[in-house]
């Protein structure tokens, strides 16, 4: 058993969860997934099963999207809704904010920034991941991480721009389209600063990861639903498939022999950059490898091999 899995997470599971259920249900070791969501979030989780695995490197860097709600009125020490309160000072009425300086705000934060990862979070300092020192009451500083935020927008359901929870805070709906490795978090709660206001994330969802969009996602009922009645095919994607973005070369017998033994190939005229990963095809469209193109040679060698 071996491809890619979209699933849709449901709140309240960590990733680890959801990979440990899937491995439950479809008897199958070999699962990873590409990129880790908060346990209170939902949405697109990509997971690879068998030798798919091995082509995390190829997923792991694809934009992501979100839809999310931003608590304005607070901070939390988590930066979510699932962390401790902090209340800052009451210097500005709260809900007087109009049209153009959320625009104002959303905007200074679309483009390329430098973020600083959350304490809680799975960055590692000197072979601790962040979170694990931040249990234990403890700060350190951390390098900021240049990221780009494709898009900042906010959704108004029913037109309304800002909901009053009438309990002291406002929700605001935001639609984000961001470089891998952004904390939607700390955007959130840059969001607030520039409002002058505490903030935090209520809710989120992803709702793609590169071209997997949550419209294709399953959840782990139909999952379940779908290998008990031997339909795993309509859910589950080749290892091929899920890489249609990058190019790709067929092989006659004799190359897929020689690429399974790890050869390089010769292509001449084929148009591709230095360095670019290329899908190593047999006549059946079977993925055999991705290769790494040596335009000065014109050689294709196999960096992962998968049959």
């Amino acid at each position: 058993m071996e491809g890619l899995l979209v699933i849709d997470k449901p709140g309240e599971l960590t990733s680890h969860d959801v990979v440990a259920r899937v491995r439950h249900i479809l008897h199958e070791g070999r699962i990873g997934h590409t990129g880790t969501l908060d346990p209170f979030a939902t949405g697109v989780l990509v997971l690879l099963l068998g030798k798919a695995t091995r082509l995390a490197q190829f997923l792991s860097g694809e934009d992501k999207e979100y839809d999310a709600v931003i608590r304005l009125g607070y901070s939390t020490d988590t930066g979510d809704r699932t962390g401790t309160r902090i209340d800052g000072p009451k210097s500005i009425p709260l809900g007087n904010w109009n049209e153009q300086e959320i625009e104002t705000a959303l905007a200074n934060l679309r483009g390329w920034i430098d973020q600083v990862p959350p304490m809680y979070s799975a960055k590692k300092r000197e072979g601790k991941k962040l979170y694990e020192l931040a249990r234990r009451g403890e700060e350190v500083d951390r390098e900021p991480v240049r990221v780009c935020i494709h898009e900042f927008t906010a959704i108004k359901p029913d037109g309304q721009l800002i909901k009053d929870n009438l309990d002291g805070t406002f929700d605001f709906r935001a639609h984000v389209v961001c470089s891998s490795g952004t904390y939607v978090r700390t955007l959130a709660e840059d969001f607030g600063k520039r409002l002058s206001v505490g903030a935090h994330l209520a809710e989120l969802r992803r709702t793609r990861v590169g071209e997997f969009s949550v419209e294709k996602a399953v959840t782990l009922d139909d999952l379940k639903t779908s290998f008990a009645e031997e339909a795993l095919g309509e859910v589950l994607m080749t290892p091929g498939a899920a890489l249609s973005k990058l190019p790709f070369v067929h092989l006659n017998a004799r190359e897929v022999r020689n690429v399974r033994h790890g050869r390089e190939v010769k292509v001449e005229g084929s148009g591709w950059t230095d360095g670019e990963n290329v899908k190593m095809c047999d006549e059946h469209e079977q993925l055999i490898a991705i290769g790494q193109y040596d335009a000065a040679a014109q050689l294709l060698h196999p960096r992962v091999v998968l049959g």
